[in-house]
């Protein structure tokens, strides 16, 4: 069969001596290898890999978690507040090609010690960055973000590499659970760390320190070579969910295209696009509101009497503390329901995938609506809604993967993957924190300069996610009317 022909062709030279497994197998016909069986060894290594994911998105979000604090140090705007995040994400989009191609060919156990080291010494230093020079503090969120992206993009081919097909999905399932406790965690350990030591600095002292210990358990525990499976399929991830790319050697069979040819063909799929679309506006509204909640619940308190200007050196960060455990909690039960909710709707309706995704749109976009409404008069209510919003988003995630998945060849699909990347990352969630921000200094400058219109700023700024979800909604509405048809071409 074409798969026994897969396993006969032998390793090519640069995967041959992966560890021990490699080294038994390479004197035996591949036909007659036994089942790769995880041994311990192999649960601690995928342990110790998302210990490390969960540090590096706690570090991704410590700005968000003390943005009040950071813009009253270095005298920012909405708009320069905006642009911290959008110069971390840019770097971190721009980075992880170079890393994946890195990671491909160099030791990547190497590279992910680096990336950890990297990170962590810079965090650590952007924290003794005098107010004085906020563009070093720019410089260094970008650096950590260049930091990040070495490790994202590959300690997720080393837990693919470690398990076979069943027991790997349910590994990388964990490995990405941690995004958004890590995310979540972020929030709370910046605003706990501000109101401990009234110093926000602190907060960017700690993450180095758990990164230098996930770096020591990295060099203890990861062996220095992992085997690579390219007979099986390769598990990778977007934005905090499992993306599973078929990547057989015989698998391109004949007839190869070049990347170009590629494009152009998914550029042809129309529920591939429209899917695309939908879940750019995703990371554009999850983008937007991980940055500027804390501060809009905070501008809101002011406007109602519930809270003093923060002029002390350290604000008061209860909101963020808050919004963390939403995150956590939203993003796990999200990502669950949604993968439960879209395998018993497949049953009865093979539209199922993009509807669930239409319809969470629409519903965050109502939920986020209603809060931006009541913020002037509920706090309670605002982070309700919020949470709702927030767990509506989260529902889309897996789904998402699934709709690329099976509407793509399988030739195609790590093409798709990288398209998608950049496509969402470019025009969602690099751009919206500093869109948000610039928009709300624009009216600021045409305003009164008060309280009540530094609420109101933020809030009609906000009103642009609202719109940006209803039309993720309607792309995803428009992937339903060509899934059935581009599902059965790219199973032929």
């Amino acid at each position: 069969t074409h798969e026994n022909t897969t396993l006969q062709l032998p390793l090519p030279l640069d995967e041959q001596n992966y560890g021990a497994t490699a080294a038994r197998t390479r004197h035996v016909p591949r036909e007659a290898a036994p089942r790769h069986s995880p041994a311990k060894r192999d649960y601690v290594v995928a342990g110790v890999l998302c210990y490390a994911n969960l540090i590096n998105f706690m570090d991704w979000f410590l700005v968000p978690g003390i943005l009040l604090d950071i813009q009253k140090y270095f005298k920012l705007g909405d708009g320069g507040a905006g642009l911290l995040q959008t110069v971390f994400i840019l770097c971190y989009m721009l980075a992880a090609p170079l890393f994946g191609y890195l990671g491909d060919r160099r030791n990547r156990k190497i590279i992910l010690g680096a990336g950890i080291f990297f990170w962590s010494g810079v965090t650590l230093g952007s924290s003794f960055i005098h107010e004085s020079y906020s563009w070093i503090f720019f410089l260094s969120r970008g650096l950590v973000g260049i930091g990040t992206a070495s490790y994202s993009t590959i300690a997720p081919t080393i837990i693919a590499d470690l398990f076979e097909e069943g027991k790997r999905t349910t590994m990388l399932s964990v490995f990405y659970i941690f995004i958004p406790v890590g995310s979540g965690l972020g929030y709370v350990l910046a605003s706990s760390m501000a109101d401990a030591t009234g110093d926000w600095h602190w907060a960017f002292r700690v993450t180095p320190c758990l990164g230098a210990l996930a770096l020591v358990l990295l060099i203890l525990v990861v062996p220095r070579r992992t085997q690579r499976r390219t007979e099986a399929h390769r598990a990778l991830s977007i934005s905090g969910t499992i993306r599973v790319a078929a990547e057989k050697p015989g698998a391109q069979g004949t007839g190869k295209t070049t990347w170009c040819q590629d494009v152009l063909s998914l550029c042809k799929n129309w529920s591939f696009v429209c899917s695309t679309l939908g879940l750019t506006a995703m990371a554009f509204v999850t983008g937007a509101l991980g940055l500027w909640v804390p501060l809009f619940l905070y501008r809101a308190q002011l406007v109602q009497g519930l809270v003093s200007p923060c002029l002390q050196e350290s604000c008061n960060s209860s909101n963020s503390l808050i919004f963390g455990g939403i995150t956590i909690g939203t993003g796990i039960l999200g990502v669950v329901a949604g993968a439960e909710v879209a395998r018993r709707l497949r049953k009865i309706n093979n539209k199922a995938d993009p509807l669930i995704c239409a319809a969470s749109m629409f519903l965050s976009a109502l939920c986020l609506y209603v809060a931006l409404v009541v913020a002037q008069t509920s706090i309670l209510l605002t982070f309700v809604f919020i949470a709702f919003g927030e767990l509506f988003l989260s529902v889309n995630w897996a789904v998402v993967t699934d709709i690329l998945l099976y509407v793509v060849t399988p030739r195609r699909q790590s093409t798709a993957i990288a398209l998608q990347i950049l496509v969402s990352h470019l025009l969602g969630d690099a751009g919206s924190p500093y869109l948000i921000g610039i928009i709300s200094n624009a009216i600021q400058a045409k305003n009164p300069s008060s309280f009540q219109w530094s609420f109101w700023s933020l809030q009609y700024s906000f009103i642009m996610c609202v719109f940006v979800g209803v039309f993720g909604g309607s792309f995803f509405l428009l992937t339903s009317f060509y899934i059935e048809e581009d599902r059965k071409e790219a199973a032929q």
